[in-house]
């Protein structure tokens, strides 16, 4: 098993009022290992933090910016951090 890192990624385009917290956090926990959140920021972006091992949180981020989201993506940024802690399975917010 890979190291674990922290994910934090702002997902633009239209992804709120469409499902897309709900499907990411059903995503992360499809893939396993990862704790984290999905919320809605005012500005119209979601903001996604994952811990975990660093292939599952790459796979997150793959789907994250693929065809399978709902509504549409226009762009995700992204950075890299070492994990904190503190989160309990993967929540919506």
């Amino acid at each position: 098993m890979s190291e674990d890192v922290r994910l934090v990624a702002w997902v633009r385009g239209q992804v709120q009022g469409v499902g897309f917290r709900w499907f990411t956090r059903a995503r992360a926990l499809e893939l396993g290992g990862m704790s984290g959140f999905a919320l809605n920021l005012e500005d119209g972006r979601v903001q996604v933090v994952a811990e975990g091992p660093l292939e599952r949180c790459e796979d997150l981020l793959n789907w994250l910016r693929g065809d399978d989201t709902p509504g549409r993506v226009d762009g995700v940024t992204e950075i890299w951090d070492t994990p904190r802690g503190g989160y309990e399975g993967f929540a919506i917010r």
